[in-house]
């Protein structure tokens, strides 16, 4: 792609986001969140490959029916009570609908379904930025929104996201699905706090988007998209082979790793207001994401690779991408727990 052109879908992508940030009227917002798909969308498909084309179809669809409802919650809203305001959203109808039209944006459970899809179509780096920054806008405007939604149907959304988030993944081979199965759980902790903490939630998903672009861009280095290829990744580089373990450990939630700080804090809100069961049920359906990650850790770093050498061995290569990005992305993952007494102090 023109790097002219480039640039100017990347500055787009960045002004959908600001201006979802900066509004606090519903079409301002609705702009906001259309300019970013719109500005994704050839990103997506700039390799012409069959499966990417096929993701950028489906994800612009799923995008387009999410900012429809959006904007008819919105204009539903404004027809019954006079308000256009994110934060007075006030109509149980209107509510309800714009929830499930964010659900549908970032990729909720029970409409998680196109998320798996759509990231496997992709190229790591595009399939990145879909996993964190297309996150940000409608997460700013759930935060907005949290006073009003029903809480049984956050609870009811973050639930279901965790288990399903947790079960979907157990049966994949490839790691983009694996790792939009991970998003799915990871959102699903961030909504249930969300009625509680939205300090919490958007803790949570600092700290995903830090995770997941640490495990992103140790992929992209090592070239890996499967399982089976996974084995071999230490003929090309050793070290990153071990904190990519570490990493992929981080993400799900072990101590003294920093994924383990946002469930430490969400569990212990939950349990302070009263609901041990729910905190109960997301921590188990935290033992079946670990699951899946504890698999890649085996594939990568505890099997000696002529035993499962279902690939081509590759070429010990000195790579030409640059690192910066994923030295700070995993050095953040591995040691921010120390700091959660300072980082729960700013937050609140």
């Amino acid at each position: 792609m023109n790097p002219y052109v480039l640039t100017v879908f990347l500055f787009s992508l960045g002004l959908g986001t600001t201006l979802t940030f900066a509004s606090s009227h519903w079409l301002l917002a609705w702009m906001g969140l259309e300019i970013n798909t719109l500005a994704i969308l050839p990103l997506m498909a700039q390799h012409h490959h069959p499966r990417a084309v096929e993701a950028t179809t489906k994800y612009f669809l799923t995008q387009a029916t999410a900012a429809a409802t959006i904007l008819f919650a919105s204009t539903t809203n404004a027809w019954l009570v006079g308000e256009w305001s994110i934060t007075h959203l006030s109509h149980p109808i209107a509510i309800t609908m714009a929830m499930m039209g964010l659900a549908l944006k970032i990729g909720l459970a029970p409409l998680h379904f196109w998320l798996p899809e759509v990231l496997q179509g992709l190229d790591l780096t595009t399939g990145l930025i879909m996993s964190t920054w297309q996150k940000l806008a409608p997460f700013a405007l759930l935060v907005q929104m949290a006073p009003t939604i029903d809480p049984a149907l956050l609870t009811a959304l973050g639930v279901l996201s965790t288990l399903i988030g947790g079960w979907g993944g157990l049966n994949q081979t490839q790691l983009r699905k694996i790792l939009a199965y991970s998003s799915i759980a990871h959102l699903g902790w961030m909504v249930i706090i969300l009625q509680f903490a939205p300090q919490l939630t958007l803790l949570a998903l600092g700290t995903y988007i830090i995770m997941t672009s640490a495990a992103f861009l140790t992929f992209k280095a090592t070239m890996t998209t499967k399982i089976n290829t996974l084995a071999l990744a230490w003929t090309k580089t050793p070290t990153l082979t071990t904190t990519a373990a570490l990493v992929l450990l981080s993400l799900g939630g072990l101590p003294p790793l920093t994924g383990f700080m946002p469930k430490w804090l969400i569990l212990q809100e939950l349990t302070k207001q009263g609901l041990p069961l729910i905190a109960t049920l997301a921590a188990l359906s935290a033992l079946l994401s670990l699951y899946f990650y504890l698999r890649l850790c085996y594939a990568m770093t505890l099997t000696i690779s002529p035993n499962t050498n279902n690939s081509t061995t590759p070429w010990r290569l000195p790579t030409t991408q640059t690192t910066l990005p994923l030295t700070i992305t995993t050095t953040a993952t591995l040691l921010l727990l120390p700091l959660t007494p300072a980082i729960v102090a700013l937050t609140h």
